[in-house]
Order: structure tokens, then sequence, then C-alpha cells
């Protein structure tokens, strides 16, 4: 098979093994613990290759498995004193294991290939030069292999316990009424998570996890509400992240790990200021109509107030109006001119009147607004 075909193989694998459970690290929010896993897991390799004086037992894996875990307890561990928050509580366990693994490779293992740049920025490129072969046949690059294996277990992980995710993500209280454990339920997520970045730490280093992990579900969540098209969006907009991010790499001869992520970043960039419903400009153009709205709202409730006082020439007429409010004059006549438009009020010597449909808009929208803040402070 073509190397490069191989490479943009490995990459899409990986996006979407690290997007299943990167969508519910999302709407946790806990996405910062993806870094964290990903940086300290280094620890939990130094010191099962010092147990083991080999980079290929399968001991590393499960080192690394194990301090992803120990990240994620001293967190909460620190989070639960209640005298710092749960980023404050990453920011202090992240650094500290992280750095010894650093000093523990610097000082013991300096001969040895345990690269911390790679570690960093990957070496995707060459994954498909690390091949299985077995009696002499080529079976391919170890990486398809492994990562397919950990793509495997999160999507039986994320369809077997779908409904305890869900639960757990959006309701944790209704989860324990309901017999489902949340910490049990958080400590498996974490696994998953932990053995996703374990098999990604070799093949595409920790930023292309983090990128892979976050950048994906995130931008997905800018698209849809329903959590089904979640995951599959997040795991599409993985997979074309790596194979574009792939392309713009070989035609500009820079990293491929990196250029992935650039993309990764650009696409939710995009999706950030053009989404449909969530995107900035959308939401800007909401904000503008709502705020048009807020106005003419007020100016109806203005007039309704004072319609019926004996000085209603006085209080509804424009001059008024424009002090009262404080509005600039251009402001007002726009906001009057919308109100003309849908027929809601009549203008007669400098005077505002609320329309028959007018009036009967105003009292609704009014009653309407006093039933909702009646319901928040019930409530």
């Amino acid at each position: 098979m073509n190397p490069e075909l191989e490479i943009q193989m490995i990459a899409v694998i990986v996006a979407v093994a690290s997007s299943l459970p990167g969508v519910f690290l999302v709407l946790r929010r806990m996405a910062m613990m993806t870094d964290a896993i990903t940086h300290t897991i280094l620890l939990g390799i130094v010191i099962a290759f010092f147990i083991t004086g080999s980079l290929t037992s399968p001991l590393l894996v499960v080192g690394a498995a194990i301090m992803g875990l120990l990240t994620v307890f001293l967190t909460e561990v620190l989070n639960n004193t209640n005298l710092m928050s749960k980023d404050s509580a990453i920011g202090i366990v992240f650094p500290l294991l992280f750095s010894i693994a650093i000093i523990l490779i610097s000082k013991y293992a300096g001969s040895v290939h345990l690269d911390t740049d790679s570690v960093l920025l990957g070496q995707i490129e060459f994954a498909p030069f690390d091949r299985i072969i077995i009696g002499g046949k080529d079976f391919g690059p170890r990486a398809i292999y492994m990562m397919g294996t950990i793509l495997v277990i999160n999507l039986v992980f994320v369809v077997a316990f779908f409904k305890e995710l869900k639960i757990v993500t959006f309701d944790p209280a209704l989860a324990a009424v309901l017999g489902i454990t949340p910490t049990l339920i958080h400590y498996m997520l974490m696994g998953v998570v932990s053995v996703t970045a374990v098999g990604a730490f070799e093949a595409v280093g920790s930023i292309l996890v983090i990128a892979f992990m976050v950048g994906p579900p995130v931008t997905a969540y800018l698209l849809t509400d329903d959590l089904k098209k979640m995951i599959v969006f997040s795991s599409i907009i993985g997979a074309l992240n790596g194979v574009i991010g792939f392309n713009i790499a070989m035609q500009a001869d820079v990293s491929i790990a990196g250029t992935m992520a650039v993309v990764t970043g650009i696409t939710f960039g995009l999706v950030f200021i053009f989404a449909p419903k969530k995107g900035l400009i959308t939401t800007m153009n909401r904000r503008r109509v709502q705020k048009k709205q807020f106005a003419a709202n007020s100016l109806l409730f203005h007039i309704l107030n004072h319609e019926r006082e004996d000085d209603v020439d006085y209080h509804n007429s424009i001059s008024n109006i424009e002090v009262n409010l404080n509005w600039h004059k251009g402001y007002l006549d726009k906001i009057i001119d919308s109100l003309m438009d849908n027929k809601q009020i009549i203008i007669e010597n400098n005077i505002i009147y609320l329309t028959d449909e007018g009036r009967e808009y105003s009292i609704k929208s009014y009653e309407d607004i006093v039933g909702s803040l009646k319901g928040a402070y019930l409530s």
C-alpha cells in the first residue's frame, strides 16, 4: 500500500477514535483534561521503561494508562477540597507529573530513543515504516492495527454506555437517582481517554491527540444540539481535517502533524464564524434583531402606559419620547418606521397612538413578560 495512503488512514483512525470520547469531554467541560493526560502519560511510559528496559513492552501502555487515571484522580482530589477550581487543579498536577518525566528522561534515558520533541509533535510520517511482519508477510503499519483496535474499543464503549454517558453528562443527580454511578462512568471515560492517548502517543504525538480530541467535538457542537449527530459530525470533521491537513503538508513540505492540528483550528474558526445557528455572524444578527425588538416593545409599552392619561399628548409626543427613552432622533425614527410598517402605531399631530393590533400585541407581550418573571421568581 502507498505510504501516503497509509499515513492518511492512520490520521483518520486516530481522529475518529479521539473524537468519540472527546465529545463527552467537551460537553462535561473537561477539554483541558485531555491536555493533561496526553502529557502526563509520558511519566507512566518512562517508569514502565525503567522497569522493563524495553520501548516495545506492552507494560508501557499499561503504565501510561495508569498514569492517565492517576492524573484524573489527583485532579479530582485537589478539586474536591474546594480550595481550588478544576482548571487550577489541572494546572498543578499536569506540569508536576510531566516535568518529572522530562527530568527522568534527561537524567537517566539520554541515550534511549525517547525524544520529548517526538512525543509532543509526533512522527506520523514515519508510522508506515513500523510494520507488522509475520512469516515474512507484510501486514501493514502497526499503528493502523493498534489505533484500529482502540477505535473499536471506543465505539463499543460509547454504544454500550450511551444512555449512561448521556445522563451523567447532562444530569448527574438524575443518574444517581436511577442507580447509575457517576464516578464509575467518569473514570471509565477517563480510562478510555487515557488508552486513546497512549495508543496515539507514538504515531501522532500529544499536540495532535489534543487537537483531534477537542477540535472536532467543539466544531460539531456549533453545528448541532443532537448528541448522536454531534458524535457523527465530530468523527467526520476529524477525518476530513486529517486528510486535508496531510495533503496541505505534502504540498507545503511542512510538519504533517502540525498541519493537521492547524487545519483543525481553521475548521473550527470557519464554523465558529459561519455556523447557521450558533455561528458568530448568526449570533450577532440575532442579537441585533433582539435589540431592535426590545426597543420596539419598550416604545409600545411606553405608549400603552400613558395612552389613557389626561396628558397623553405630552407623554406620547415624539419629542418627549425621545427625551424619556434617551434615544437619538435617527434611532427613534427607525423604530417608529418599523412599528408603522407592522401597523402597530399611527402618528397624528406628532403624537403616537396604538392601533388595535398594536394594543393587542402590547398587552399580550406585557403579560407574557410578567408571567415569565413570576415563573422565574417562584422557581
